[in-house]
């Protein structure tokens, strides 16, 4: 600067000279003078030249402000153009003035600017010096500087500044600049930062100024300040400067420094505030302590915002990795063995927030590629901070999902490397970075325990390759063992490495090593917890306090699964001492038992059948708990757990919860939300009262109850605040950003919810809310739990499949599935609750991957649950069952703001007419067919439809009709085949009754198809359609065709797909399928059965098919021992009747159909004959009304033999039997059963007038009766009367076998009868059960009293039917068979009494004083004495066959076998030594 003594010399008066006076001056002036054409222009040069002779420079620049110049004393020389003009002339006035100076000194006017310039900065900023380090201006300062700064870049302009004096005078005084300033000049390019960087000769002074500057700097910008904004822009400019200074290539070096120069001091001022940040972490930060504030304000500036002008150079990227290496590398001071014992305080939830928030930060210009890579290149040539690498592991792993797989290969490599050289380096890499992932738990990357097993478990380990590398793994491990926890030691003892058994040794000297450890550290493998974390670090938990723990989630388990947890199992058997010391006490803790055993009580009692428990310690256990029902205050000390407990942590996983609610303002920051949601993790466990994360559920199923789901309080409480926080979360996320833009956070917090053995918990919960509470949700948590679904879809692969129980059949599903299971459409309720819910799915689901492939939706969404959309899309909104428009189709995009309070009508529809929806539903899994609409339409109660009567006929007529009939096969309609419609809707009835009886939905079995709720309008619309068929022009009852009706085809496939076989749920199963069959028949046109009758004569109907149906099936389920059940007969004579109508020839037709039953299906005479007093007067009525004529002769035939029987039970004389014998014997048995006691004994009498044949058959049906009584007892009868029941048919039938044994008739042909037989036997075969025929051995030897065993013995056929039947009696009690006939004992007693008072029952009383109907035992022993003392008696010829006989039997009976073979033997000696007869 000049010296202002220099400026005083240029105007002041010569030495000595007088100062004249004011006055004096001015006397020469009074005279006005004229002004000339100049003088204007003189006045001013004149003024200039007195104003350039006083000027103060350094105060001119400062007061020099802008466009209000009046404080200037220029005004008046510059303001004839203006006040906007003012700043150009003040500024020229200034540059001016400068120049004359500086010609006036002899410098250049650059020089002297530039002084001037930077003197006005210094003295500026010293204005402020009362705050001491300040790095920011105040206003006025401010405004000064702005000053200042135009005028410099006016001489800049004008070439009269020199930016490298200024910079040098700057940095003379550089401890009075402020770092704001510096700032501006740069920004308003008076002068670059790197110019005044290279301008100062001590570059080290340059550093340290900026990096006290720049700390400074941040702590500012962390305070409450109104210039916070300002600061942040600085702090901006100067990294992102300092980057492009010292990680540009090619950089655009200056002349006046060395070329390194310049980018080393940029990486010395970034690296010093980096040391600074990291050693201020290590020394550890108070909350909002200034230093705390400048590291984090530091960390903050790594980010797209301050880097996002210059991410398009490679810059930032060397910054980056650059920072990863200081970081990796700063003050490697841990050794390998302090990282061993120390890493599990290393995880992500325990690292500081802030050096992870910088690990985030750096992940997000670098790839995951380049991130692991870059970590392997920095440990394999630099000393690390261990700290600081496992942790960047932990938050590689938690943060960039694409790492995982990454570093697991990463690890593979090491391992290859290390034993392929022994490289120790590689192997404690490996090992360290293994362990530290697998402490982010299994959903993150598998844990030490399976990575241990999986690398050296197999022979595939690299291991295995030689000794050498066996040598080497064992000698690692053993150095390991001083340093590492006793987890991972357990681990290699539990899980060893798969070693050859010569060097079996190696392996033995390890374990012996690290059970020694163990030992000292106190810890023993076999007092191990069941369900103890083998990868989890923490310390290892003491038995006593285990145990509780594994008995809790041994009982969980056994609730979910219904076994023995197999953990349980193999501890009874290995590890026994813990087992019996501390898992059994810790499981019998005694206690008040509950009324209705709960799970615990029912764990036990598995165990104790299992034989688990020993008796003693059993004993003491039910007798503590016996006391403890008389002292409860003293029971089950410590099971309960105090509130405060587990208060705690609730409140701190609430917390967490919290911080990601904050955190959902930018969805798409998965680095930020997947470090909250770890955090949320790690505080699962404490919170559900586990220690660890149990990752891996032993159950691979889950059992849940839909129709009584329970959780414990705790559990929902910790579910109830997951789910809500879910709602939330999502709500707030999508006001930011649709879902396909918010980033993987939903996964990551959906698979959260499956660890810690909590899906369980959440699925029971969801089961509570959606089946149970599903009307009670609101629209916000319709959408997040439909959000949850989509995702735990998304991960089906990995979660177990869900065993539910009634209503649903019980079936595994999968989690898709499982959510289809819980929404139902049966009521106006639901059905709106599945349409809010489906449509939210979808559509989340459509949004989310709608830039992923087709393939995530089918794992997200089950198809099930996009075809009750569908459906209720047709069902309720009339307008979506018009096909769809071009401009229809153009979809509208996810609006999550508005869906809270959005009409949901509307939100279906927009997603039914859109585009991509619509291309969907073009995957056949997708589409609803005709059968699906079936099964959804069956399970609408009308009673609480949201439909009335006529819309919900309307809704069937246009679906059936109008939209499935006319559609394709392929896409599931029905080609137009009314038949073949017809044929799906009874498959679906079908299927429908069958779950529904299973679910339990109706109670009454006789209204299976009515009752089940629902289905009786689809029934009326098979009803309708059958109609049509009737009537249309091609019939399907005329049996020409030889594919037969529909209805019995259907019939035929379901039978054959039904199981085979006489056991009690095979016959059950099959009996209810066919109840329902007939109800079926029942409530179709009677013509179903019978056919039309065919043009061609004779004019007989086609019954085959329904012959078949009763002869094969109905005969042996639906029968009363030898008839059919009244409906079903009624129904058959009333499609006769119908069929005669259609006919020519009506009588010709009966007699026909009639003639045809006698031998294709005789059951449905003896039906008509049992029901004929209720079947006659219709068929009489009908016949005359429609035929005018008496009743054709076939009925006349059923009419007679009524007849005859009735005959029997009057005193006149028995009118004679028409033909056949077994339709005569048919009718007499029924009025035999019908008619009292005294009543049957008088028939019984006329019977010696009687045929042979008539005798047999009525034989037959009286044994059938006999054994009816037994299988089929009439429920409404007490125990007296199904004894007497039994009794009178037992009764009856010895009566009929004395008439034939008296008239010397040969009844035992009627046990030995075939399929094979012609005639009489074949009939009578199809007139009986085969339940019935099966049981004939136990009604022969039931009659044993009632034989005449002389005349029995001199039948030769006498012997081989006893020993046939005897062999079969014994083969049904083997197979459980004689169960059926079985009584008990009441009613065993109830006979006997009733024996006692029987008249005419003779032996048989005495028989009955040792039950033999009641207990097959006693039937067995004494048909076996029967037989042993029957053989020695009977003739020679009874033994024929009988070798053939018992070979087919095997060893049945070895005392009979003997018996029989040893008289057969004596008849042949005796025949060798019997005199021969020559003549």
């Amino acid at each position: 600067m000049a010296d202002p003594r220099g400026l005083d010399s240029v105007s002041g008066p010569a030495p000595g000279a007088r100062r004249r006076a004011w006055a004096e001056l001015l006397a020469g002036r009074v005279t006005r003078q004229k002004p000339g054409p100049g003088t204007r222009q003189k006045v001013q040069d004149s003024a200039v030249r007195l104003l350039r002779s006083h000027l103060d420079w350094s105060g001119l620049l400062l007061e020099v402000e802008g466009p209000p110049c009046k404080k200037l004393c220029l005004g008046p020389l510059i303001d004839h153009d203006g006040p906007e003009a003012c700043s150009d002339l003040s500024t020229s006035f200034i540059g001016s003035a400068l120049r004359d100076h500086a010609s006036q000194l002899g410098v250049p006017v650059a020089v002297l600017s530039s002084q001037m310039a930077a003197s006005s900065i210094v003295r500026m900023c010293a204005a402020g010096a009362e705050h001491a380090h300040r790095v920011l201006l105040d206003t006025e300062q401010r405004k000064k500087l702005s000053s200042l700064i135009e005028i410099a870049q006016y001489l800049l302009a004008h070439s009269m500044f020199s930016r490298l004096f200024f910079c040098q005078e700057l940095w003379k005084v550089q401890n009075s600049l402020s770092l704001e300033a510096l700032w501006r000049l740069h920004v308003h390019n008076v002068v670059s930062l790197w110019e005044l960087l290279e301008s100062c000769a001590d570059l080290q002074a340059v550093v340290s100024w900026l990096f006290r500057n720049l700390r400074l700097l941040c702590e500012q910008v962390e305070a409450p300040c109104q210039h916070t904004d300002i600061a942040r822009a600085m702090l901006s400019d100067f990294v992102r400067i300092f980057v492009l200074m010292g990680f540009q290539k090619n950089s655009d070096l200056r002349r006046n420094v060395e070329p390194e120069q310049m980018p080393q001091v940029a990486r010395d001022v970034l690296e010093r505030m980096l040391l600074f940040a990291l050693e201020a972490l290590a020394a550890g930060l108070q909350e909002e302590s200034p230093a705390h504030k400048a590291v984090s304000c530091w960390f903050s500036t790594f980010s797209g915002q301050t880097f996002g002008s210059i991410i398009s150079t490679d810059a930032p990227k060397r910054f980056f990795s650059h920072t990863l290496t200081q970081i990796l590398t700063h003050k490697p001071v841990l050794r390998v063995s302090d990282a061993v014992q120390m890493q599990r305080e290393w995880s992500f939830a325990k690292t500081p927030p802030l050096l992870t928030s910088l690990f985030r930060k750096l992940f997000v210009i670098l790839s995951p590629e380049e991130l692991v890579g870059h970590l392997q290149e920095v440990l394999e040539t630099h000393e690390v901070n261990w700290q600081h690498v496992l942790s960047c592991v932990s938050t590689l792993v938690i943060c960039l999902p694409e790492a995982q797989q990454l570093v697991h290969d990463w690890v593979a490599r090491l391992l290859a490397r290390a034993f392929e050289s022994c490289d120790l380096d590689s192997m404690v890499t490996a090992f360290l970075v293994v362990r530290q992932a697998a402490l982010e738990g299994p959903s993150v990357f598998p844990s030490y325990a399976d990575w241990f097993q999986a690398s050296f478990g197999s022979a595939r380990g690299s291991h295995g390759c030689s000794k050498k590398a066996l040598v080497f793994l064992f000698k690692f491990l053993s150095d390991l063992v001083p340093f590492e926890g006793a987890r991972y030691m357990q681990v290699h003892i539990l899980h060893p490495p798969l070693v050859p058994n010569k060097y079996r040794s190696l392996l033995t000297d390890y374990v012996t090593l690290a059970k020694t450890r163990l030992a000292d550290l106190k810890v023993s493998i076999e007092n191990m917890g069941l369900y103890e974390d083998l990868s989890s670090a923490r310390d290892v938990t003491e038995p006593h306090s285990q145990a509780p723990q594994d008995v809790e989630k041994a009982i969980l388990l056994f609730e979910h699964t219904g076994k023995i947890p197999v953990a349980v199992m193999e501890a009874s058997i290995f590890r026994r001492p813990y087992y019996l010391s501390h898992f059994l006490p810790a499981l019998l803790t005694p206690r008040v038992l509950p009324r209705v055993p709960d799970s615990r009580a029912a764990f036990i009692e598995s165990l104790k059948r299992a034989d688990k428990i020993p008796s003693s310690l059993y004993s003491t256990y039910r007798h503590a708990c016996s006391t403890a029902e008389k002292n409860p205050e003293n029971t089950a000390p410590g099971m309960k757990v105090e509130p405060n407990c587990v208060d705690e942590p609730l409140k701190l996983l609430m917390i967490a919860l919290g911080g990601l609610r904050a955190a959902m303002t930018d969805p798409a920051q998965y680095d930020v939300l997947s470090a909250q949601i770890a955090v949320i993790s790690e505080r699962l466990g404490p919170a559900l009262g586990v220690s660890e994360d149990d990752g891996s559920c032993e159950a691979s199923k889950i059992q849940l109850s839909v129709l009584a789901p329970e959780l414990e309080q705790q559990e929902q409480k910790v579910v109830d605040l997951l789910l809500t926080s879910f709602c939330q979360n999502l709500m707030a996320a999508s006001s930011f950003a649709p879902p396909d833009r918010q980033g993987p956070w939903a996964a990551r917090f959906t698979m959260t919810m499956c660890g810690h053995a909590l899906l369980p918990a959440v699925l029971t919960r969801l089961c509570q809310l959606l089946h149970h509470q599903g009307p009670s949700l609101s629209a916000s948590h319709v959408l997040g739990l439909a959000a949850l679904a989509v995702h735990l879809g998304e991960s089906r692969s990995v979660l177990p499949e869900v065993h539910v129980g009634p209503p649903a059949p019980a079936r595994d599903l999968s989690i898709p599935e499982f959510f289809n299971s819980l929404l139902t459409c049966r009521t106006a309720e639901s059905s709106c609750l599945c349409l809010k819910f489906c449509t939210a799915a979808i559509s989340y689901s459509l949004c989310k991957f709608s830039s992923q492939s087709r393939d995530i939706l089918y794992c997200c969404l089950s198809p099930g649950l996009i075809k009750k959309f569908q459906f209720l899309v047709f069902r309720l909104f009339s307008e979506a069952r018009d096909p769809l428009s071009q401009e229809d189709t153009a979809g509208l995009a996810w609006k999550p703001s508005g869906l809270p309070s959005m009409d949901w009508q509307r939100a279906a529809l927009c997603l039914w007419r859109q585009r991509t929806f619509q291309e969907l539903l073009k995957e056949k899994q997708f589409h609803l067919t005709y059968r699906d609409w079936l099964q959804l339409e069956l399970e609408i109660q009308p009673e609480v439809d949201s439909l009335s009567d006529t819309e919900r006929r309307d809704f069937h007529q246009w679906a059936i009709h109008e939209h499935f009939l006319p559609q394709p096969a392929a896409a599931g309609g029905c080609d137009g085949d009314l038949e073949t419609a017809c044929t799906v809707l009874v498959d679906v009835l079908l299927d429908f009754c069958q779950s529904s009886r299973s679910h339990n939905h109706s109670e009454n079995s006789d209204l299976v198809l009515g009752g089940c709720t629902g289905n009786r309008d689809i029934f009326s619309r098979l009803q309708e359609m059958a109609a049509d068929l009737e009537q249309g022009p091609a019939a399907p009852y005329s049996h020409s065709s030889s594919r037969g009706h529909f209805l019995f085809r259907v019939f035929r496939r379901r039978l054959q797909a039904l199981a085979s076989g006489w056991d009690v749920a095979a016959r059950l199963r099959r009996q209810q399928e066919l109840l329902m069959y007939k109800r079926v028949l029942l409530s179709l046109p009677p013509l179903v059965l019978v056919g039309s009758p065919q043009v061609e004569q004779p004019a007989a109907p086609g019954c085959d098919e329904f012959f078949h149906l009763v002869n094969s099936e109905l005969r042996n389920f639906c029968s009363q021992g030898g008839a059919l059940s009244h409906d079903i007969t009624v129904h058959f004579f009333r499609g006769l009747l119908n069929a005669c109508s259609q006919s020519r020839d009506p009588s010709l037709t009966a007699n026909l159909t009639l003639t045809a039953c006698q031998t294709e299906c005789p059951i449905v005479l003896t039906s008509a004959l049992l029901w004929w007093p209720r079947l006659e007067p219709e068929l009489h009525c009908r016949w005359r009304r429609c035929f005018q004529g008496p009743l054709p002769p076939e009925l006349q035939r059923l009419q007679e033999a009524q007849q005859f029987a009735q005959s029997f039970l009057s005193p006149d004389t028995a009118a004679p039997a028409p033909g056949p014998a077994w339709v005569s014997a048919a009718a007499l048995h029924f009025v035999i059963q019908q008619a009292g006691k005294e009543s049957v004994e008088s028939a019984l009498e006329k019977l010696d007038c009687q045929r042979e044949e008539l005798l047999v058959c009525l034989f037959f049906f009286s044994l059938m009766g006999l054994l009816s009584s037994h299988l089929t007892p009439h429920i409404r009868q007490t125990s007296s009367a199904k004894a007497g029941d039994s009794l009178k048919a037992l009764h009856v039938c010895g009566e009929i076998l004395g008439f034939l044994q008296k008239r010397k008739i040969s009844w035992l042909v009627l046990f030995q009868l075939t399929e094979t037989d012609a005639g009489l036997g074949r009939v009578l075969l199809r007139l009986a059960p085969e339940e019935h025929i099966r049981l004939l051995p136990f009604a022969f030897y039931s009659l044993l009293s009632y034989f005449d065993k002389d005349a029995l013995i001199r039948e030769n056929a006498f012997l081989h039917v006893a020993v046939d039947m005897y062999m079969k009696l014994t083969c049904l009690f083997v197979a459980g068979e004689t169960s059926a006939v079985s009584t008990p004992a009441n009613r065993s007693q109830e006979l006997q009494s009733q024996a006692g008072a029987g008249a005419g029952l003779g032996t048989f009383s005495s028989q009955m004083a040792h039950p033999t109907n009641g207990d097959p035992v006693g039937l067995i022993r004494k048909a076996r004495l029967f037989l042993l003392q029957s053989i020695p008696q009977c003739p020679k010829k009874s033994f024929s066959n009988m070798e053939e006989l018992l070979a087919t039997s095997g060893d049945w009976d070895p005392e009979v076998s003997t018996a029989l073979l040893s008289r057969q033997q004596a008849v042949s000696d005796t025949d060798l030594y019997q005199e021969p007869h020559l003549f």
